[in-house]
């Protein structure tokens, strides 16, 4: 094993990263302890061109970023055929060495979890940079429950010099968005759905698209939709269905459209689970600070304590038939016709939709409202019309009967 690289002093390895070793090391000029990332150069020239330009575009990513929720870069620098990058050293576990314990983590924590990974990425995004692998390796748990995302090695940064070629494809397969596996430009819902992806396993105890093989996974991932959490595990609220499944959506267009909007609806719902029901380190409330303007992006019930936001869903959600009803209400007939051959599932009725429609228990914004109208308004609608036209009728008769007699 090595023992120096530039000033730092090798201390022991901590394991293998996704392109060298990672090293625990002290800076002997601030006596303080780092994690060593390296990548060993020793490639072809093409080869090392690559790597080493994308290992510094890491450095440089999230070099750029100062927040609580993503691992500080302190240095970067090469010796001899190592490239090394200097950051934080991180007490704690990788959620993947913590979800491989083989048992669920109660609902609350999951929430905690993913709602600060969301808070990171959408700071991330803030800035221009979009992660694209996000995945339980590359989040790290500490010991009182504070989340850090790390390893930007594949970000895409609207200034990047490295630049993913058209139809290259970066990322794990079991996390990558639909337009991530077809070769397609990706932006935030990207890592959105890379998020979704995560919290489904972390629910369910299972990836949400599988397969033998890579392209079985791809295949999963463009043309399969997952059963929603709660059949898996009793424990999931009905509203986390909602959220998995719009973070899940295959367009990017349905999915959520930030990381920020993301947050906020996993923070609503862990607000509707007790506080008993997570661990007491986990269970401390999310910093302001770390969630600006958050007011703006959830609906507003008022002062009212009796019209809280529950946005919860039918018991017999199904992503299915919840897919099939929209697109019966939405899409032309031959779009129905192609997704009642592909779910092998029969058109829905209006009866079907209407009953199957979620009641809303709260009244949005003017400018939301149109986002909560219940599907049976048109017809209430068309009732009060009515209503109203026979008691003028009313009134225009007893006038007449007045005049004539």
């Amino acid at each position: 094993m090595i023992t120096h690289l530039g000033r730092y002093e090798i201390v022991g390895e901590l394991g293998q990263g996704a392109m060298g070793v990672v090293y625990k090391a002290t800076d002997p000029l601030i006596d303080r302890i780092v994690a060593i990332k390296t990548i060993t150069l020793s490639l072809a020239q093409e080869e090392r061109d690559e790597y080493e330009a994308r290992f510094y575009q890491e450095a440089k990513a999230a070099g750029r970023l100062s927040h609580p929720n993503i691992v500080t870069i302190y240095d970067v620098g090469r010796s001899g055929d190592i490239a090394y990058i200097a950051m934080e050293f991180l007490q704690g576990r990788e959620l993947r060495d913590i979800l491989n314990d083989d048992k669920l983590l109660p609902v609350a924590q999951v929430l905690d979890i993913v709602t600060q990974v969301a808070q990171g990425l959408s700071y991330a995004h803030e800035h221009g940079i979009i992660h694209r692998d996000v995945k339980p390796s590359n989040i790290m748990v500490g010991r009182d429950g504070h989340v850090k995302i790390t390893d930007f090695g594949i970000a895409r940064m609207a200034s990047a010099a490295v630049r993913t070629q058209t139809g290259m494809v970066l990322g794990s397969p079991k996390y990558m968005s639909p337009e991530q596996v077809m070769g397609k430009l990706a932006d935030q819902r990207s890592d959105i759905f890379s998020l979704g992806v995560m919290l489904y396993e972390m629910l369910t105890g299972q990836a949400p698209f599988v397969g033998e093989n890579v392209n079985a996974i791809m295949y999963q991932t463009l043309n399969s939709i997952p059963p929603s959490p709660s059949t898996l595990n009793a424990s999931v609220p009905d509203m986390l269905n909602f959220i998995v499944a719009k973070a899940l959506a295959k367009d990017m267009e349905h999915r959520y459209q930030n990381a920020l909007e993301f947050a906020n609806d996993l923070r609503a719902c862990r607000e509707s689970i007790p506080r008993s029901a997570a661990p007491a380190e986990l269970a401390r409330p999310i910093a302001a600070a770390t969630l600006p303007d958050a007011s703006q992006n959830v609906v507003d019930a008022g002062d009212d304590p009796d019209h809280a936001v529950t946005m919860r869903l039918s018991p017999s959600f199904d992503s299915v038939g919840a897919t099939m009803r929209l697109a019966a209400l939405t899409a032309s007939q031959e779009e129905v016709e192609e997704l009642s051959k592909t779910f092998k599932m029969a058109r829905p009725s209006m009866e079907e939709i209407n009953r199957a429609a979620p009641q809303p228990q709260v009244f949005a914004k003017p400018s939301q409202a149109n986002t909560v109208r219940s599907v049976a308004e048109p017809q209430a609608a068309k009732g009060g019309g009515l209503m109203l036209l026979a008691i003028i009728a009313l009134i225009l008769i007893g006038l007449v009967s007045a005049l004539l007699f």
